[in-house]
């Protein structure tokens, strides 16, 4: 079950906490992405003390983060329809074709959606 509480720490950990520069290099660099992971963690405190739940939530927001994985899951699903090569669809998923504004947002929405079922799935059974 995903909670008011959980939903309210993701965004504040992913929106109020993260700085520009760290939404802008953390999938270019690696200290940025681990600055990210140390403020988002912050908020999560409030719902666990568990080490395994935090260490979880923090792995797997850096691996959604710094690779971008949301971007592969969006062209993984869209191989049901017209599928494009991997090397037309690299920035968000999406073809060329798909407005950019709206490919960006698809992916955002992609992006939060699984790092609030990993959240979840962390904070349940860790």
């Amino acid at each position: 079950m995903i909670t008011a509480d959980q939903l309210v720490a993701h965004a504040v950990g992913d929106y109020i906490l993260q700085s520009d520069w760290m939404a802008q290099e953390k999938t270019r660099n690696t200290f940025a992405a681990l600055v990210h992971i140390s403020t988002y963690i912050l908020p999560f405190l409030l719902l666990t003390r568990s080490p395994l739940a935090l260490a979880a939530i923090a792995g797997s927001h850096f691996a959604i983060d710094r690779w971008r994985l949301s971007r592969y899951l969006v062209w993984m699903k869209n191989w049901l329809g017209k599928n494009r090569p991997w090397k037309e669809c690299a920035a968000t998923g999406y073809p060329p074709d798909r407005p950019a504004w709206l490919a960006v947002w698809l992916l955002i929405g992609v992006d939060n959606i699984m790092h609030i079922l990993c959240n979840a799935v962390a904070l349940r059974y860790l």
